[in-house]
Order: structure tokens, then C-alpha cells, then sequence
């Protein structure tokens, strides 16, 4: 439990007076608002009450007096109670919409926050952000525009309120001038200890993943998917002046802190911990892939638009793609992605148009090209066996048996199906059956045997059989098709290091 809720529920739940009161009123956290917000509002009747109110008022107000409205006598008792409300809302409780008053008296608090200074905190419209420079971006604007709409504005300054007050509790532990690496460790405290933002249960956030990763939703739930959390992280660290890159692995997504002769990582999924970068890199992956500000807002909608896939919403998934587009219209991946997705909704034409611009297309950061798009154009599966792939797999082994089996008679109908024949043996993976996975990854080795991954699985499973010359012969493939990139992955690595100890006699090979 977060500590910040632990102590809330301790002064909601006391009822004091007196000398205790004081007490109570000595143990605050003499940097914390939240917790002085909270006093106050439980007892606001009595001297340490005012007391702790004028404190936290100082405390968003760094210490200086605010211009407008002026001082904190003159603010109205609904303002104070909706600045106390927006700072301790309970976990899974809409925001609240704020008056033109509450928003006004929240803006001239952080009116000296560095992104103010970006053109794209004064955007109207989402046309507006779309023709701005990845420098000028406001990301947490930027989405809320994107998401919520111009003509919500209200809703859009009051969410914006909040990210605000946060990044206002921040600058009481640190300043704008503290160093990158201590500013990194404040949000990740603000937002992982003392918010509880959390990583959603898989069985939760892979039905809804859109839910956990569009801004208001997370700061609602306080939950959100690597993505989300990253978007909120990204938002405060524009507040605070600190410059983070935005790091896609494959399915993935971190944020990131680069000085001159240090990297610092920062994985939101687990509390903002530091993950050595060779974690990240894979098999297929030999680069780290930086992405600009403006793509992470067409990110979001196409996290949107794999749930409509899973759902076979097409129509929904292809409006989601194209409102990503703006934001990433020459990345290859989107181009697939709506390309398949046209093909889905009966348009051929567009959909093979954008198919053929990336067939045979290697991404800089990666070693392998796309099977799926070439064996569609070259006629080795059709429109439903494509659909195929994108049936949801989560914890029910139900929908493991369901794609199985719909892979299975694809299968028949196209057996030069490459990933087809992928997709099925990690079915078979997942149901522990290692027996009927290696047939499925010999299958697609006799139709190909390019792929470094297949043969890395291969090499593993034969591993695992104790079949050490045939281990030996995959993973030497594996590590031969990886050569032109100059790329020697740390999943390779430890396999060799593993059958060297269980088949010395082929240590160097």
C-alpha cells in the first residue's frame, strides 16, 4: 500500500483533540502536501489546521506569493476544497471538472513550470499539434486533444490541473536546477511509492489495454500499461525541465535519461528501476529504436486499435490506425498494420498498395524482415488466415486452444503459411507441449530457414531433449544469419555458454 494512502487513512480515520491534534500535527511530512491538504481537511476548524493549510499553500506556491487571485484569505473555500480534492482523490474516482476560477488559481500556481514555453501547451486544436516540431510538443496537451477533443476544454484544462499539482509536489523536494539523475528518482517516488501507480493484472489490461494507456484513464486509475505510465512520466519530466528519449523495443515501449557518459533507464512497469539496455534487445532487435515526442500521441491510438483487431472490429481499428497516421506517416510498422487493416474491411486496392511499400522492408534497429506482408503478396495465405494471428491470447487456456485451432485449419488451407506455422508451434508452447512445437518450427524451417529466432527456438527445444548435435547445428545458423548486422544478442550468448558446459566437445564451434 502506498505510504501516502497508509497515512491518509490514519487521519481520516482518528478522531483527536488537543495535544494530540498537535502531535499529530508535528509528525507531518513537512515536504508533503498531500498530507497537510489532508490534516487540514480533517481539522479545519483548529489552529494546526489553518496552520497546515497555509503550509501546503506555501509549499504549491514555492514560497511565493501568487498574483491571482491574490492571497489565500481571498480564495474561495469551493477552490481550496477542489485543489484538496484534485491533490488526494481516491484511486478509480473520475476527475472532477473545475471551474474557469479553480483553473485560473491552479495555472498561476504553476505558471513558472517549463512547459509553458512550449508552443504546443497553447494549442487549439489537434491540426496545431500535428504541425509543430517534435521540440514544441506538449505530450500530455497534445494527447488530451487527440483523445478528448478541442471542444472539450474544460476537461482538457482540468486533467492538466492535476499533472500540474503533481509536478508542483515535486518542486517541493527538488528544484528545477537539481540534477536529472535526483529529479528521476522524485517522480519515480511521487508516482510508483507515494501514488501507487500501478502495472494492470495481464488478464484485466490485455482486453482493455486502450483503457490503461489514453491519459485520463491512468491518472484516474492510477493503473496503466507501459505506455500509459510512460505518458504520465514523460508529462511530469516536461514540468520539471527534464529531457528524457522515448525507447521502443518490439511490443514495448521505456522512457530513458542520456548525460554524456551515462544512461540511465527507467522502466515503468516495475517502478521506474533501471533495466542494463541489452535487456532489451532480442533476437530480431539489434538496436535500440528512438522515437519523437509526436509519434508517442499516434502510439496511443494504435494501442486503440489492437483491441479492435483482437475483436474483430474492423472498421473501429482502421478509424484508430488513421488517426495515428498524422503522427507516424512513414513508419513501416503503421503502414502494415493499416494495410492489413484495409484488407480486412474489403479495400484491396489500399490495403496491397501500402503492403508493397514495405515488402522487404529491414527496419534500422532490427535483422529481419516481415514474412507476414511477403507471403500475402506472393499469395501463401489469404485475408482470414491473417485474421488469424491476431486472435487474443490471454491466461484462460481456453483462448490458447481456440487460436490453436484456427491456425490448425488455416493451415490446411495454406500450408506454406510461414507464420502461420510460428503461431502454431507457440501455441503448443504455451500449453507446455514441446513435443508438438518442435514439429511446427521444423514445418516452417523446411519453408524457410532465414529466420534467426526459429532457429534460436529450435536450438532450445532440442536443448531441452538433450539432442546437443542438432542444438549446436540451429543455434550456429542463428548466430550465422546474424552476422552481417553485427549483432550477437544475450539470448544467444547464454544458450552458447550452456551447451558449451552440457557439449563441451563443440565449445568452438
Amino acid at each position: 500500500m502506498p505510504r501516502l494512502l497508509i497515512f491518509l487513512i490514519f487521519i481520516y480515520c482518528t478522531a483527536l483533540s488537543g495535544a494530540n491534534i498537535r502531535t499529530l500535527y508535528n509528525s507531518l511530512d513537512p515536504l508533503s502536501i498531500p498530507q497537510h491538504l489532508a490534516f487540514y481537511e480533517n481539522y479545519p476548524d483548529t489552529p494546526e489546521g489553518r496552520l497546515s493549510l497555509e503550509h501546503a499553500w506555501n509549499l504549491l506556491s514555492g514560497g511565493k506569493e501568487i498574483t491571482q487571485p491574490g492571497s489565500l484569505s481571498m480564495i474561495s473555500s469551493e477552490a481550496l476544497n477542489s485543489i484538496i480534492h484534485l491533490v488526494n482523490k481516491p484511486v478509480n474516482e473520475n476527475t472532477q471538472l473545475l471551474s474557469d476560477t479553480e483553473r485560473s488559481l491552479i495555472d498561476s500556481l504553476a505558471r513558472h513550470l517549463p512547459n509553458r514555453r512550449l508552443k504546443g501547451y497553447d494549442a487549439k486544436t489537434e491540426e496545431e499539434v500535428i504541425a509543430l516540431p517534435n521540440e514544441e510538443i506538449d505530450l500530455a496537451h497534445g494527447l488530451f486533444l487527440t483523445q478528448l477533443g478541442a471542444d472539450q476544454w474544460d476537461e482538457i484544462r482540468s486533467y492538466e490541473a492535476m499533472i500540474d499539482l503533481m509536478a508542483l509536489q515535486l518542486l517541493t523536494k527538488i528544484s528545477l536546477q537539481t540534477p536529472p539523475e535526483d529529479k528521476i528518482r522524485a517522480i519515480s517516488t511521487l508516482i510508483f511509492d507515494e501514488m501507487g501507480f500501478r502495472f494492470p493484472p495481464h488478464s484485466i489490461y490485455a482486453k482493455d489495454i486502450d483503457h490503461y494507456t489514453f491519459l485520463p484513464s491512468v491518472l484516474d486509475s492510477r493503473q496503466g500499461v507501459c505506455l500509459g505510465v510512460s505518458i504520465l512520466y514523460l508529462s511530469l519530466a516536461q514540468r520539471i525541465g527534464l529531457e528524457l528519449e522515448v525507447i521502443t523495443p518490439p511490443g514495448h515501449i521505456y522512457v530513458r535519461w542520456k548525460g554524456d557518459s551515462k544512461v540511465r533507464n527507467i522502466e515503468t512497469t516495475a517502478r521506474g528501476i533501471h533495466i542494463d539496455s541489452e535487456e532489451y534487445l532480442g533476437i530480431e532487435t539489434k538496436e535500440l529504436e528512438i522515437r519523437p515526442l509526436k509519434e508517442v500521441i499516434g502510439m496511443a491510438h494504435i494501442n486503440q486499435a489492437s483491441i479492435y483487431l483482437h475483436n474483430q472490429q474492423f472498421e473501429k481499428a482502421l478509424a484508430s490506425y488513421q488517426k495515428a497516421q498524422p503522427y507516424l506517416a512513414e513508419h513501416a510498422q503503421l503502414k502494415e498494420l493499416l494495410g492489413f487493416t484495409y484488407l480486412f474491411t474489403g479495400d484491396k486496392v489500399r490495403g496491397t498498395t501500402l503492403l508493397k511499400s514495405v515488402q522487404g522492408h529491414i527496419p534500422s534497429h532490427a535483422t529481419t524482415s516481415n514474412t507476414l506482408v511477403e507471403d500475402y503478396l506472393e499469395g501463401a495465405v489469404d485475408e482470414e488466415g491473417i485474421q488469424t494471428l491476431f486472435l487474443r491470447v490471454d491466461e484462460d487456456r481456453t483462448s490458447i486452444l481456440n487460436k490453436k485451432t484456427a491456425l490448425e485449419k488455416i493451415l490446411i488451407k495454406h500450408p506454406n503459411f510461414r507464420d502461420g506455422w510460428k503461431a502454431l508451434a507457440i501455441t503448443w508452447l504455451q500449453l507446455h507441449r514441446s513435443k508438438e512445437a518442435l514439429q511446427h518450427l521444423k514445418t516452417y524451417h523446411k519453408l524457410y530457414s532465414e529466420d534467426p529466432s526459429v532457429e534460436y527456438y529450435l536450438a532450445v527445444i532440442y536443448t531441452q531433449r538433450l539432442e546437443y548435435e542438432n542444438a549446436w547445428k540451429h543455434l550456429n545458423v542463428s548466430l550465422e544469419l546474424l552476422k552481417p548486422f553485427d549483432h550477437n544478442p544475450k539470448a544467444l550468448k547464454e544458450l552458447r555458454r550452456h551447451l558449451s558446459l552440457l557439449y563441451p566437445l563443440r565449445r568452438n564451434t
